[in-house]
């Protein structure tokens, strides 16, 4: 995976997730509010230039070089006592109007200094807090097309935004992973320190997409060799790397290429069908796939005769299809895999999703 040097320079680097304006927006803004209190402060002084003393002018006139020096040494704080108010108005314009604006202004000139001072602990507080949260969360390596969708799936299936971490070294990865509130680190997820900086070691699944099939199996190779608990999803291009995949380490590993052309072959047999099943990719309308677990009252039942289709049972961690004989009767801690409604409608129940009574949790 090849980086740029803006890339290189960011790597390994932990981004979280922040709305902020352009740093360049907020000079300008700051710098035009300086010279405003500057301009309006000589502007004043010149007005009531009847009100002050210059001690070095015999002539005691007060000129717009006069109102400019004493404004910028009285907004510095540096005072020198050259020129001094002595009328009653311009005492109580220095008490309650020049004073005011010193203090802004110098708010205004030490204030970016101690904003970025302070925005930097700001972010090292948060990357912390971050850190000692994460636990048994997701990671997903490469936020390309199939990363992203992977991310949406399961934010729409209950997953949190803050349990989600990404890895990538593309500075437009980080910009869209922002603009989707995850946090983001910035590296290439062949390399051991990215991969710990992003809590693979904590992690509870890792799901591996990048564009390049010996990239993903370099990245699952080292994710295994941190974590050998974790659960890898990992995809590849071409049929011919899957064994290879799963040699590394992998779980489950998903053939992007095959998965396309077995639907584009689905849909121009039989066009209906190709319909069907990309309702059951789609989210939140028609149909949809999950699992759930086994309910009480459906103990001891066969999976063809439940209201939802089931479509296979998961049994001390193995996936048996419906019709395999051992499950023709469903078993305590036993979970199922069932094609339901993605809305529940009045003629539709989707069982599993009242607070019914769960199998798993019976005495």
């Amino acid at each position: 995976m090849a980086v740029s040097d803006r890339d290189e320079a960011q790597r390994g680097r932990i981004a979280l997730p922040e709305r902020t304006r352009s740093p360049w927006w907020e000079l300008t803004r700051r710098v035009l509010m300086a010279l405003g209190i500057l301009v309006g402060t000589v502007l004043l002084v010149y007005f009531d230039r009847t009100g002050y003393n210059d001690n070095n002018d015999p002539a005691n006139e007060i000129s717009l070089i006069d109102a400019i020096y004493y404004t910028t040494v009285t907004l510095s704080t540096t005072g020198y006592g050259d020129i001094a108010p002595v009328s009653d108005t311009a005492r109580l314009v220095n008490a309650f109007v020049i004073t005011p604006a010193r203090i802004g202004f110098l708010v205004l000139l030490i204030g970016t200094t101690l904003e970025v001072l302070a925005s930097q602990g700001r972010e090292m507080i948060r990357v912390s807090r971050w850190r000692r949260k994460m636990g048994q969360h997701v990671v997903v390596v490469g936020y390309g097309t199939k990363g992203r969708s992977a991310v949406e799936t399961l934010l729409n299936n209950g997953f949190e935004r803050d349990e989600i971490v990404v890895v990538d070294p593309s500075s437009g990865a980080l910009a869209e992973a922002h603009a989707d509130g995850l946090a983001v680190i910035t590296g290439d997820a062949t390399r051991r320190d990215v991969l710990r900086r992003a809590g693979v070691a904590k992690a509870d699944q890792v799901i591996i997409t990048t564009d390049r099939d010996d990239s993903n199996v370099l990245a699952t190779l080292t994710v295994r060799q941190l974590s050998p608990d974790a659960y890898i999803v990992a995809a590849v291009r071409e049929h011919e790397n899957a064994p290879l995949m799963r040699q590394s380490g992998a779980d489950s590993v998903i053939t992007s290429s095959d998965a396309v052309g077995r639907l584009l072959g689905l849909s121009t047999v039989s066009p209906m069908l190709g319909t069907v099943m990309e309702d059951l990719l789609s989210y939140g309308e028609g149909l949809e796939v999950a699992e759930r677990e086994l309910l009480v009252a459906e103990v001891g039942k066969q999976p063809q005769t439940l209201p939802d289709q089931v479509i296979a049972v998961v049994r001390d961690e193995r996936v048996y299809r419906y019709f395999d004989p051992v499950v023709a009767l469903l078993a305590r801690g036993d979970r199922l895999i069932v094609v339901r409604p993605a809305k529940e409608l009045p003629w539709a129940p989707r069982p599993g999703t009242h607070d019914e009574d769960l199998a798993s949790d019976a005495d």
